[in-house]
C-alpha cells in the first residue's frame, strides 16, 4: 500500500480479531482510513459495506470475516454492535424492526475498550413506546367494534392514557437504575440548581439555599415519577420531543395542529406532542415500511446526536471513532436485507450525514436482492491486474462519485445508492501471509477527552468549591450582610476598641445596627448603674419604626420624597465606659422629625441610618459608604449627625462635600469646620464661642488685685482621635489667661481600662503651694465622677472652695436625677447646647414626642424629662427639620445641590430649641444665634446636687449674654 499523510499507521497487532485473510486485512484497512478521516472532522460519507462471496462455497467464510472485523474493531476501541442470526416478527420488515429495537439497548454498543460513556437512544425509545402502546390497545384500536366497552371512548384519550401508564417509554424497561430515576434528570437537576443559585443571589444563608433546592428537587421528583397515570413533567423539553415535532419525516401536508414546542408554552407544546403521537400511532397500525423507516430514522438521529461535536459535553470530540454495525448474516430471518434497504432509503431522503458504518455479509443467492453494484460493466483485461486492496479503494472512490446523482428511494429506481457491494474472490479468503500488517487509526485521547472530562470536572468543582468557600468566608469577614456569592457592600465589619466586631457604613436592605450591639450586662448591679442613663427606647425600636416609614414612603410616594442620612455613633463599648446614649437619643430625634413630616407634608422623608462606630471612631469609613451610596441614589440630599469633633472630622466632611452632600449637625461644636467647609452647618455653639461665654463666669470668680491660680485639666488624646478635648483645652486656657488668672502647667490624664487615672494629678494639684481656685476641665462626661471623688478626698482640696468650668459635654449628665454628683465645696459651671425650657412654650416637640417616641406614649414629657433633658434628641430633630425644609422648598423635592444652596435661606420657628436660622451664616465664617445655657451645679446639705440655670439664649436669639445677666451670686 502506498502511504500518505492520510494513511493511518500500522497496528502492532497482538490482539484478538486480527485479520486472518488478505480480504480481511484490506477491509480492515479501508475501515481504518474512514475512521481516520472521521477523526479529522472531514465527515466522510459512511457506506453500507455489503460483502459477499463470488462462489457459494465461501459464504460461511465471508460471514466469519465479518465477525473478525467486528472483533478487530472492538479491540481498536470502536463502538460496535453485532446482530443475531434471527429475530421474531411476522414479516421480514417486522423482523428488521425488531433488529433495530434490539439496537436501542446501550449495552449492545461498545465493549470494555470503548471511549467515553454509553450511547443514549431517546428518539428510538420514544418510537418503541408508541409502538408498544398501540400493541397494548389491541387490534380494536383505533376503531373498536360496536358495542364494546371501548366504543364510546375517545380513541385519542385511550392512546394517551396508555402512554402515560408506560411513562412514555417502552414496556419492560428498567425504571430505576443505580437508585436514581433515568428520565428527566437532565431537566429536574438544573431546575433545582437554578433554585439554589436564586436563593444564594438573594443573599440567603447557604443552608437555606441548599434546602430550597432539595425541596424543589423532591417536589419535582414526586410530580414526575410517583403520581400514577401522568406524563413526565418535562416531556415537552426533552430532546426526543423536539425531534419528534420538527422532523419532516412525520410532518403531514394537511396537518393543521401546531407543531411548536416552546419552553414558555408547556400546554400548547403538550397538545402538539399528543396530536403527533396519535398520527404516528395510526400510521403504525397501517403496516408497511413506515415503522421500519421511522425506527431507522430515529436510530440515525440518535447516533448523530451521540457524536455531536459541539454538545454540552463535547461528546463528539471524545468519540473519535464512528459507530459500526456488523451483520454476519443479512437475510430474511433477521430482516438484515430490509434493514440495509431502509438505511439507504432514509439516507437518500435526508440531507445530513450520519456516522453509522454498516458492514454486512449476504449469501450469494441473496445478492440480487441488492440491486446496487460498484462495477456496471466487466473491466477491460489489464496486463497486470490490480491487487484487491487497490480495487477496493477504487470501488469506494467510484461509489462516492456516483452517490451524488443516484440517491433516490429504492422502490422508484431499484437502486440502493448508499450500498457498496464488495465481491470477495476465493483467493482473498485464504490464510494471511506471515509478516503482513493492517492499519489502525490514531488511538491517542483527544484534547476534549483530557480537558473536558469527569476528572477535570471534579477538579474544577473542587477548585470552584474551595474558591467559593474562601470567597464566602472573605465576604462574611468583611461585610455585615453576606451570602455565599454576594454581599451588601454598604456596610462593613470593623474592629471596635474593645475587640468586638462593629458594623460600619450605611444600612440598606435588611441590615440593622442593633443586631451588632453587645448584649446587655447580666449583672443586676451593673444594670442598675446604667439604667438611669439609658433612654426609654432602644436602637432596635427606632430602626424598625424608621424602616416601616421608609417602606411606606417608597411604595406609595414614588418621586415625591427625599432621603436624609443620619450618621452617628450606633455602637457601644460598655467596658470602656462608652455608652449608646448619644446615638440612641439623636436617632430618636431624627425618627421623630420623620414621623411628623410624613404625617403632615405632601413631600415625604426617607431616612437611612449610618453608623460610625463607638464614639464615631470609624466615621471616615462611614462617610465613604454614604458617598458611594449617594452616587447612585439621587434622592439623598444631605446628612444629619457626625456629632463628635474628632481628628477625622475634616476628612469626613471633605468626603461628604466631594459627594455634594451638605451636613447639618446638631451637637458638633468644632470651631474650624464652618470656617473650612461650605457644606457644614451646625446648630451647636462652637467651642471658641462657648469658652467666651464661660469667661463671663470666670470673670466673677476672679478677685482683682489678688493672685489666683488656674489650670486646664484635659484628657490625653495622643492615642485617640478626639479633637473636641484639644479644642476645649486650647480655648479654655486662652480664656483663663484673658481673665487674668495665673496659669499652672496644663495637665493631661490618661485612661486605663476605660477609667481615668486622676489620683496622681489630684495629689499634685492639691498638695502643692499653688492650689488653683479654678480648673477648666476639658474632658468627657464619663470622667466627671472620678474627678469629683479625688477632689473630695484629697487634702488641700477637700472642703475648700473650688470652681470647675467645662464645656457642653457635661450637659449629658443627669445631676438632678442623682446619676452624678459634685464634691463638697466644689461648684461646677458648664455650658449646654440646647435651651429647652424657654423654647418649650412655643413648640409642639413634646406633644409629638409623646405621640411617636417609644416609651413616651401616655406620658407628658417636658424639657426637664430625663429622656429629653440632654438636648441630643431636640437638636437632632431640629437639624433634620432644617435639612428637610431646604430639600423641599416650594413643596417639591429638590436636588442635593439645590438643598445645599437652600440651607443658607433656612429660617424655621417653633423648633425644640427655638428658631433655626441660617440666613445670616457667612461662607467660611461663624454664625450667630446659637442656643446656649450656662448652668451651675452645686452640692446641697443632703449630699445631692442642685442645678441652677445662670443665663440662657434660645436658638435664633442673637443678643449677647452679659456678666450681669449671668450672675453667680
Amino acid at each position: 500500500m502506498v502511504k500518505d499523510a492520510r494513511t493511518p499507521p500500522d497496528c502492532p497487532g497482538g490482539h484478538d480479531g486480527m485479520p486472518e485473510s488478505d480480504a480481511g486485512r484490506h477491509l480492515q484497512n479501508q475501515l481504518e482510513i474512514l475512521i481516520q478521516d472521521f477523526r479529522r472532522s472531514t465527515e466522510p460519507p459512511m457506506p453500507v459495506f455489503v460483502v459477499h462471496a463470488q462462489e457459494v462455497r465461501d459464504d460461511d467464510a465471508v460471514a466469519g470475516l465479518v465477525r473478525q472485523l467486528h472483533a478487530g474493531q472492538e479491540a481498536h476501541g470502536t463502538r460496535c454492535a453485532v446482530t443475531q442470526d434471527t429475530y421474531e416478527g411476522a414479516t421480514e420488515v417486522r423482523r428488521a424492526a425488531a433488529l433495530v429495537r434490539a439496537l436501542s439497548d446501550p449495552r449492545k454498543w461498545g465493549g470494555p475498550k470503548a471511549l467515553y460513556r454509553r450511547y443514549a437512544f431517546p428518539r428510538l425509545r420514544l418510537v418503541h413506546a408508541i409502538d408498544d402502546a398501540v400493541a397494548a390497545l389491541g387490534d380494536s384500536w383505533p376503531a373498536p367494534a360496536p358495542g364494546s366497552p371501548e366504543a364510546g371512548q375517545d380513541q385519542h384519550r385511550r392512546l394517551l392514557d396508555e402512554l402515560a401508564q408506560q411513562r412514555w417509554r417502552p414496556k419492560n424497561t428498567a425504571r430505576w437504575r443505580s437508585g436514581l430515576p433515568l428520565f428527566d434528570m437532565a431537566h429536574i437537576l438544573p431546575a433545582s440548581l437554578v433554585t439554589v443559585l436564586a436563593a444564594l443571589l438573594a443573599r440567603s444563608e447557604w443552608y437555606v439555599a441548599v434546602g430550597a433546592g432539595l425541596v424543589f428537587l423532591l417536589l419535582l421528583t414526586v410530580l414526575n415519577y410517583v403520581l400514577p397515570g401522568r406524563a413526565p413533567i418535562f416531556l415537552w423539553l426533552r430532546r426526543e420531543s423536539r425531534w419528534f415535532m420538527t422532523t419532516t419525516f412525520l410532518r403531514a401536508a394537511d396537518q393543521e395542529e401546531s407543531t411548536e414546542v416552546s419552553l414558555l408554552r408547556p400546554v400548547r407544546s403538550w397538545k402538539a406532542i399528543a396530536a403527533r403521537a396519535y398520527d404516528v400511532a395510526e400510521a403504525l397500525t397501517a403496516g408497511g415500511d413506515f415503522h421500519l423507516q421511522l425506527c431507522v430514522l430515529a436510530l440515525r438521529e440518535d447516533l448523530r446526536d451521540n457524536h455531536r461535536r459541539w454538545s454540552w459535553d463535547l461528546r463528539g470530540f471524545k468519540r473519535p471513532r464512528p459507530p459500526m454495525l456488523f451483520l454476519p448474516h443479512a437475510d430474511d430471518r433477521n430482516g438484515g436485507i430490509e434493514l440495509i434497504r431502509a438505511i439507504s432509503d432514509v439516507r437518500s431522503r435526508r440531507s445530513e450525514l450520519d456516522p453509522l458504518l454498516v458492514v454486512a455479509a449476504v449469501r450469494t443467492h441473496d445478492v440480487p436482492r441488492l440491486e446496487r453494484s460498484v462495477v456496471q460493466a466487466p473491466p477491460a483485461p489489464e496486463a497486470t491486474p490490480p491487487t484487491f486492496g487497490v480495487r477496493l479503494r477504487t470501488w469506494y472512490q467510484e461509489w462516492g462519485r456516483n452517490l451524488r446523482a443516484e440517491q433516490s428511494p429504492s422502490r422508484e429506481r431499484s437502486v440502493l445508492p448508499w450500498v457498496m457491494k464488495i465481491p470477495l474472490p476465493h483467493d482473498q479468503l485464504g490464510p494471511l501471509e506471515e509478516g503482513r500488517h493492517h492499519l489502525r487509526a490514531s488511538s491517542r485521547p483527544t484534547l476534549a477527552r483530557l480537558v473536558w472530562a469527569l476528572h477535570t470536572l471534579v477538579l474544577v468543582i473542587a477548585l470552584l468549591t474551595t474558591a467559593t468557600v474562601m470567597r464566602a468566608d472573605a465576604l462574611h469577614d468583611r461585610y455585615c450582610s453576606a451570602s455565599v456569592l454576594t454581599a451588601n457592600r454598604d456596610t462593613r465589619r470593623e474592629q471596635g476598641p474593645d475587640g468586638r466586631t462593629e458594623c460600619i457604613g450605611i444600612a440598606t436592605d435588611e441590615v440593622r445596627f442593633a443586631d451588632w450591639l453587645p448584649a446587655p450586662p447580666a449583672d443586676d448591679d451593673v444594670k442598675a448603674l446604667t439604667a438611669d442613663d439609658d433612654p426609654p427606647w432602644t436602637v432596635a425600636d427606632l430602626e424598625d419604626r424608621i424602616a416601616r416609614q421608609n417602606t411606606d414612603v417608597v411604595a406609595r410616594h414614588t418621586g415625591k420624597f427625599v432621603t436624609v442620612v443620619y450618621a452617628g455613633p450606633l455602637s457601644a463599648d460598655r467596658s470602656a465606659g462608652s455608652s449608646l446614649v448619644k446615638g440612641a437619643e439623636e436617632l430618636a430625634g431624627v425618627y421623630l422629625a420623620q414621623a411628623v413630616i410624613n404625617e403632615n407634608s405632601s413631600v415625604k422623608l426617607r431616612v437611612l441610618i449610618a453608623n460610625g462606630g463607638v464614639d464615631l471612631g470609624h466615621q471616615e469609613e462611614m462617610a465613604e459608604a454614604i458617598a458611594a451610596y449617594a452616587a447612585h441614589d439621587p434622592t439623598v440630599v444631605g446628612v444629619v449627625g457626625t456629632g463628635r469633633d474628632l481628628k477625622s472630622s475634616r476628612a469626613t466632611t471633605r468626603t461628604l462635600m466631594r459627594a455634594g452632600l451638605p451636613v447639618v449637625s446638631g451637637t458638633n461644636s468644632a470651631t474650624y469646620l464652618p470656617r473650612e467647609f461650605a457644606n457644614w452647618f451646625s446648630l451647636a455653639a462652637t467651642d471658641e464661642w462657648q469658652t467666651k461665654q464661660l469667661g463671663l463666669i470666670a470673670a466673677q470668680l476672679r478677685t482683682p488685685g489678688r493672685r489666683q491660680y488656674a489650670l486646664v485639666l484635659a484628657r490625653d488624646t495622643a492615642r485617640t482621635d478626639d479633637l473636641y478635648t484639644d479644642e476645649q483645652a486650647r480655648y479654655g486656657q486662652r480664656m483663663l489667661r484673658r481673665q487674668g488668672f495665673t496659669q499652672l502647667e496644663q495637665r493631661r490624664y490618661t485612661l486605663s481600662g476605660g477609667k481615668p487615672e486622676l489620683r496622681s494629678h489630684a495629689q499634685e494639684i492639691c498638695r502643692g503651694g499653688r492650689v488653683p481656685s479654678v480648673i477648666y476641665f476639658a474632658g468627657r462626661v464619663e470622667d466627671i465622677d472620678p474627678l469629683m471623688t479625688q477632689l473630695g478626698t484629697e487634702p488641700g482640696c477637700a472642703g475648700k472652695p473650688l470652681a470647675i468650668l467645662t464645656g457642653d459635654d457635661l450637659s449629658k449628665a443627669d445631676f438632678a436625677g442623682g446619676g452624678h454628683s459634685v464634691a463638697p465645696e466644689v461648684t461646677l459651671y458648664h455650658a449646654a447646647l440646647a435651651e429647652l425650657e424657654k423654647a418649650s412654650t412655643t413648640t409642639a416637640f413634646y406633644q409629638d414626642a409623646a405621640q411617636h417616641l417609644p416609651g413616651l406614649r401616655g406620658h407628658r414629657p417636658r424639657a426637664d424629662s430625663p429622656a429629653l433633658a440632654s438636648g441630643q434628641t431636640a437638636l437632632a430633630h431640629d437639624a433634620t427639620r432644617a435639612l428637610f425644609w431646604a430639600a423641599t422648598r416650594g413643596d417639591r423635592p429638590q436636588s442635593r445641590a439645590s438643598t445645599w444652596v437652600n440651607l443658607r435661606s433656612v429660617k424655621i420657628e417653633g423648633m425644640a430649641t427655638g428658631t433655626i436660622d441660617f440666613t445670616g451664616a457667612p461662607l467660611y465664617g461663624d454664625r450667630s444665634g446659637h442656643s446656649i445655657v450656662l448652668k451651675e451645679v452645686s452640692r446641697v446639705a443632703d449630699g445631692t446636687s442642685e442645678t441652677r440655670v445662670l443665663c440662657r439664649r434660645t436658638a435664633g436669639d442673637t443678643k449677647r449674654l452679659t456678666q450681669q445677666e449671668c450672675r453667680i451670686r
